[in-house]
């Protein structure tokens, strides 16, 4: 078995270890969470110094074999993926160790964590649809497990909307099969021609896609699914699951539907982009719990993810879209999971995220509180955090062409994050009489979300590597 395969089969391992062996679930986990990033890490040094790695599963030969393909892309991905998911684990040892539901959270974490490294390993077509689904249901799993109404609810409503996108991407997929006869994505770029049976594929694809990813207005599943799922889940969810969708729409577009479809479907979807982010941000300043806020600021975030669609297809500048769109994504995923991990935390000491009711609340919490602070400059776009540079990037590209809109939504997008992050810490920093009381937490639990901040700033102190990653492939 061969190094990717390895990197898919350990979490899948360790699941089914933990179900056989109750007791092995310490040694399992711990086992994941250290030798998974290991791997990607020798992965990533290997396509670094021999180039792309792909390899054929059961020796069958492609277009009848699974191919497994590493690139630049993917091993970033499965990097930012191997940090997050290590990381939170961590977390999430100490936030689950006297619960009840314990011993369900960690198979399906880890059944996760192989459908994540699965998906972005994925070299056809269908094989994207296989792990998009189990990653879907898992979600949904992990969502409901706090067993509570709005919990539920909200994982019955997740349910439908992954299913309906699954159905929307597969339908994709089937119209592909019969025009071009093969699944694989690098014979379909080299096959597939603009005909009315692609452009229709493309709109079910894009359409299950951006479903999944919740761009606005497909964006209503998130915000309940994210407030009410378990700490480590909400941030893995806004982190890592809803940009698994964004990867696949970002992988095809490159190398099959970018030559297809006409310009002006890169402006619709920055069309969208720039509601999501407008309209998101304003539903995060007017929420009263902070981690609806953190949640409607994850469907402002994505936003910005899909500028990397109209902004890429200028005549100048598009390298540094490209650059910028992953930067944003690495950046928000470090970002959003820290601030998911400290709202938690503040939930575990004080009982509830009700904002009015968290005054004084950094006098408590002063680690959890730095990590939010650290992990709001990226998100806000200051330097010299990964979001700084992503924005710049972005700036840079439509500078460039003269779109000098796309630069006014960077800039009143990061004024309005500004705004709703600087309401929640003048209630944190306030001086009322009336402070909050907040029980003892365990370090484990805060530490984590600090560690995951500080990657979110030190993004942007390793441009030039990260550029070399991803130029590994040919893609970027």
């Amino acid at each position: 078995m061969t190094l990717p395969a390895w990197i898919v089969a350990l979490p899948l391992l360790a699941a089914a270890l933990m179900t056989a062996v109750p007791r092995s679930r310490l040694l399992m986990v711990g086992s994941a969470a250290i030798l998974t990033p290991a791997l990607v890490a020798f992965l990533a040094r290997t396509i670094l110094r021999d180039g792309v790695l792909q390899m054929q599963l059961g020796g069958w030969q492609t277009p009848l074999g699974i191919q497994l393909r590493a690139d630049g892309l993917s091993v970033a991905m499965l990097g930012i993926t191997a940090v997050i998911m290590g990381v939170i684990t961590l977390y999430a040892w100490a936030y689950f160790r006297d619960h009840e539901s314990s011993r369900y959270f960690w198979v399906l974490w880890m059944f996760l964590w192989a459908a994540l490294n699965a998906l972005f390993l994925s070299a056809d077509i269908f094989n994207l649809y296989v792990t998009l689904e189990l990653l879907g249901l898992s979600a949904v799993a992990l969502v409901a497990l706090p067993q509570k109404a709005a919990a539920l609810t909200a994982a019955m409503r997740y349910l439908l909307v992954s299913l309906s996108g699954s159905l929307s991407y597969l339908m994709g997929v089937a119209l592909l099969y019969a025009a071009n006869g093969t699944l694989n994505i690098e014979m379909l770029a080299n096959t597939a021609q603009a005909s009315p049976a692609t452009s229709a594929a493309f709109a079910m694809i894009a359409g299950g896609l951006i479903m999944k990813s919740a761009l606005l207005p497909l964006h209503f599943w998130l915000p309940p699914a994210h407030a009410n799922a378990p700490a480590p889940v909400s941030a893995v969810l806004s982190a890592l699951v809803v940009k698994a969708s964004f990867y696949i729409m970002l992988r095809l577009w490159l190398t099959l539907f970018g030559a297809l479809t006409s310009p002006s479907i890169a402006q619709i979807l920055g069309v969208m982009a720039a509601m999501a982010v407008i309209w998101g941000s304003i539903q995060a300043l007017l929420a009263d719990r902070l981690k609806m806020m953190v949640a409607y600021s994850t469907v402002a975030q994505i936003g910005y993810l899909f500028l990397i669609f109209p902004l890429s297809q200028l005549a100048q500048g598009s390298q540094e879209a490209l650059q910028g769109g992953m930067y944003f994504l690495f950046s928000h995923a470090c970002a959003k999971a820290a601030v998911f991990l400290a709202a938690g935390t503040v939930i575990y000491a004080c009982g509830h995220d009700r904002i009015d009711g968290l005054a004084g609340i950094v006098r408590q919490m002063p680690v959890s509180m730095f990590a939010f602070a650290l992990a709001g400059t990226s998100l806000i776009g200051l330097p010299p955090s990964g979001g700084f540079i992503a924005k710049w990037l972005y700036l840079n590209a439509a500078l460039r062409n003269g779109q000098w809109w796309w630069c006014a939504l960077l800039l009143g997008g990061g004024l309005l994050a500004t705004a709703y992050i600087f309401r929640f810490f003048s209630i944190a920093f306030s001086n009322r009489e009336e402070i909050v009381s907040a029980r003892p937490v365990p370090k484990m639990m805060e530490w984590p979300a600090l560690g995951l901040a500080v990657c979110a700033i030190s993004l942007g102190l390793v441009a030039p590597a990260v550029k070399k990653l991803l130029g590994v492939g040919g893609l970027f």
